[in-house]
């Protein structure tokens, strides 16, 4: 990516301003499609439509799929139909759909009605009836398609004739009469098998594939599994209808880390750093506004053992310890798990397994991080001190009911398909906190009735 310096971003808007075309083109024309997108971040929406207008029709394509979402939301909705069908023209089709699919359908009709290829305009609608969270929805049609029945002498005059309306390579897939993938032909065999009498006895069988329904958070796992450059997409009945590269399943990955990582910091909406004050206001106020009831939560329970803290004041110094300290230890099961699930090392099949493990874990985690509060508060307040010995407890009891928590949470959530990363965020803290103070609250009160101040 090029660095555009601030003197060439005020010499371009200087050209803008002056509405000087040739000199427009001659500043952008060795720029790559990614940095002409970028350059729009530093402009207003006329000198972006100025800039836009001087593009060839494929280098505008490339653009407007480079283009953030809102600043393509913006140029698209500044643009005739008829424009954006004839930069639509030079995509391959998933990416023509990810742009149609902003749109509205009235919209929609009209850029189709525009595009005169008949066949790509058919294979877009195709694509439009996908769920968008789905292989059918993030493949492309563009590849490279034989018969097993070919001899290799006619496969390579077919594979030359398709590659003519192709950006990229991936693989070369074989199909019987009726387009059932069958398997594979990698480049090795058309090299060392230059006369083989049909594909059938060179192709690799049982290529990985996925079916039109399978969910994408499914093709970054398969992805990675196989190590895939690029993958068969075949109907309910086993016949080819595109394919999925890399480079759509990466950018579908990051957009899902960037929602798992916004919900687990309590955002409850899509949002960047360049979003108006009302869109971040209405995405983070949510989760403040549960974590204010949260907060009177915990008022409310710590008022109604005002007579504990009379009689000993120094319960309250302990009571950012017990919520801090299941506040972490939940968050840290839950995001173990949710990395888990995500990455396709835990099934929600194991939940009891994963849940008496973390058990474990919690009982050997608090019975360390108590011994170390007690042996603490012997030497601060004296071993015969109610709260020394009910802070302890507290703490073993907090930690362990925090880790099994943080990990039911978020199994939960996925077993009924809910986000899970929803529970590595404040939902974890506040609930761990509320119940925190409720156990350390019986606990003393249970132990001042029993014993005074002193045990």
């Amino acid at each position: 990516m090029k660095e555009h310096s601030s003197e060439y971003l005020d010499s371009l808007k200087a050209i803008i301003e002056r509405h000087d075309e040739d000199e427009a083109r001659k500043a952008i024309a060795d720029l790559h499609p990614a940095d002409i997108a970028e350059l729009y971040q530093d402009l207003d929406l006329e000198e972006a439509e100025f800039l836009y207008r001087l593009l060839d029709d494929e280098t505008a394509a490339d653009v407007l799929m480079e283009l953030d979402e809102d600043d393509r939301h913006k140029l698209l909705s500044a643009m005739s139909t008829e424009d954006i069908a004839r930069q639509v023209v030079h995509l391959d089709t998933d990416d023509a759909v990810d742009i149609i699919q902003e749109l509205d359908e009235e919209d929609r009709d009209e850029i189709l009605a525009h595009i005169d290829d008949v066949e790509q305009a058919g294979d877009i609608i195709d694509l439009l009836k996908y769920d968008e969270d789905t292989a059918g929805g993030l493949m492309g049609t563009e590849m490279i398609v034989v018969n097993e029945n070919w001899s290799m002498p006619q496969c390579i005059q077919e594979m030359r004739r398709q590659a003519e309306n192709l950006d990229d390579i991936y693989y070369v897939y074989v199909v019987d009469n009726d387009y059932r993938l069958l398997g594979v032909l990698p480049l090795k065999k058309m090299l060392t098998h230059p006369s083989v009498s049909k594909i059938k006895h060179v192709m690799e069988t049982d290529p990985v594939a996925v079916k039109t329904d399978t969910p994408i958070d499914d093709l970054t796992l398969d992805f990675e599994k196989y190590d895939l450059v690029a993958m068969p997409v075949v109907d309910s009945i086993g016949r080819l209808v595109g394919q999925i590269t890399v480079d759509d399943v990466m950018d579908e990955a990051r957009e899902q880390s960037e929602r798992d990582y916004q919900l687990a910091s309590g955002l409850s909406g899509d949002v960047e750093s360049d979003d108006t004050l009302f869109t971040q206001t209405k995405a983070r106020l949510p989760w403040l506004l549960i974590g204010i009831l949260g907060g009177i939560g915990n008022s409310l329970i710590l008022g109604n053992f005002e007579g504990a803290f009379a009689v000993n004041p120094a319960m309250a110094l302990f009571i950012p310890l017990i919520g801090g300290t299941g506040g972490n230890v939940g968050i840290q099961s839950s995001a173990i798990i949710v990395q888990g699930l995500a990455n396709g090392s835990l099934d929600v099949k194991s939940s009891a397994k994963q849940i008496f493990k973390e058990l474990g874990v919690g009982l050997l985690n608090a019975s360390i991080i108590s011994l170390l509060v007690f042996v603490y508060n012997v030497f601060a307040l004296g071993p015969t001190q109610v709260t020394t010995i009910a802070v302890s407890l507290s703490l073993f009891a907090v930690v362990v009911f925090a880790s099994v928590f943080g990990t039911f949470v978020p199994l939960t959530l996925e077993k009924f398909k809910i986000d899970p990363a929803l529970a590595t965020g404040p939902f974890i803290s506040i609930t761990n906190d509320i119940i925190g103070m409720v156990i350390y609250m019986l606990i003393s009160s249970s132990l001042l009735a029993a014993f005074g101040t002193v045990a």
